[in-house]
């Protein structure tokens, strides 16, 4: 019992370096529960385990996986060597499965750097430029936990900007317009001024984002949310906050914009995920969209931008009661807009074709369609958000 109690130690250290949260007092409970349950059969020891040391849903793929190579597969190093190399893509319509990459760089970490000479400064330059450009263009889902870390290291950096509009308010400037008002004060204060100037005040445009936080939409909706923190916590070079609102949904729509305007990214997204009660569950966009055009879309500032983040796969019941269709509440998104951009992971795919349902209703009414999958993409939604 003391080796399988090691075992068990060095499974969890496994799973909590491919990013779950297993604790000791976890490990601990579970060794306890396979001393006083047995080991029975191979479902008992693997359920033992999933009670104690899993507490989300969605961690429970990386779970099995871990579990079948872990603790079965007499080809550890042969199977996990080929997570990491390359896999070449032939042209089929089906998408490629999803590479388990956290896992392998959990149970074979990368060996320490050693330290290199100075004359070869140069060299390690290169390499680290090549890193990057390879980092541009990785998958958000594939990341593993250094890669995930660097490139939310990238996301805080980028320091995102919307585009600057005219109002209808005014404010003092050296050229512009004649200030009838200012200027007839300033002559009742003294015997000579010269009059006084304004021009139209300028704000940043208004932006809302709808994300969609179902299991397969996770890891991209957590970028989105981390560009809208950002937005909301501006440098100290900004004029002013922007109106940024935000909202995630998977069974219901949930208003997270008082939680993201925390200064710690990390602090704005725990308390995000601890008031978001159906993280990583199922999606009813069509019933998401009824409820924020219900209640919250005559809120909103006029002239918004609206980000759609969401692969289009309707998994609710269009014909629950109070539910509309998802062609009728897009449009009705649309017209309360100035512009509704949709953002789909689906797009990496060269061959992807818009035949779900959902996607199809969800096309006629969008202003634009692009892909959310990369930091190259990230990038390029920001530049386009920066542009009046």
């Amino acid at each position: 019992m003391d080796h399988l109690a090691e075992n068990v130690l060095h499974f969890g250290r496994v799973l909590r370096t491919a990013g779950l949260a297993v604790g000791t007092d976890r490990l601990m409970l579970a060794t306890q529960a396979l001393q006083a349950g047995g080991l029975a059969s191979r479902a008992d020891f693997k359920a033992t385990l999933a009670a104690c040391l899993v507490d989300r849903p969605e961690h429970r793929p990386l779970f099995d996986q871990a579990f079948y190579v872990f603790w079965r597969d007499p080809d550890l190093l042969g199977r996990i060597m080929a997570l990491l190399l390359p896999q070449a893509q032939g042209r089929t319509g089906a998408p490629p499965p999803p590479e388990n990459r956290r896992l392998a760089d959990a149970l074979f970490p990368a060996p320490a750097a050693r330290p290199q000479p100075r004359e070869q400064v140069d060299i390690e330059a290169r390499l680290d430029l090549s890193d990057r450009e390879r980092l541009q263009h990785r998958d958000f889902d594939t990341m593993t936990a250094a890669e995930w870390a660097a490139a939310r290291r990238a996301l805080a950096a980028l320091q995102p900007s919307l585009a600057q509009r005219l109002t209808r308010r005014h404010e003092r400037a050296t050229r512009g317009r004649i200030a009838w008002r200012a200027t007839l004060r300033a002559q009742g204060r003294r015997d000579f001024a010269l009059p006084e100037r304004e021009r139209a005040r300028r704000r940043p445009a208004p932006l809302v984002l709808l994300a969609d936080i179902s299991g397969s939409m996770g890891r991209y909706s957590r970028v989105l949310l981390h560009l809208a923190q950002g937005l909301l916590n501006p440098g100290p070079d900004a004029r002013e906050r922007a109106a940024v609102e935000a909202f995630v949904f998977g069974t219901r729509l949930t208003r997270i914009t008082r939680q993201l305007k925390a200064r710690d990214p990390d602090a704005a997204l725990a308390a995000v995920s601890a008031a978001v009660p159906d993280w990583a569950g199922g999606t009813r966009i069509s019933q998401s969209l009824h409820a924020f055009n219900r209640d919250w879309a005559r809120r909103m500032p006029a002239g918004a931008t609206v980000l759609l983040v969401t692969d289009g796969l309707e998994r609710g019941a269009d014909d629950d009661p109070g539910c509309m269709h998802l062609a009728f509440e897009a449009e009705r998104l649309r017209l309360s807009c100035r512009e509704l951009v949709w953002l789909n992971p689906l797009l990496r795919y060269e061959a992807f074709q818009p035949r779900a349902a959902g996607v199809q209703a969800l096309l006629p009414q969008v202003s634009r369609h692009l892909p959310v999958h990369d930091l190259d993409s990230v990038e390029q939604l920001i530049a386009s958000l920066g542009r009046s």
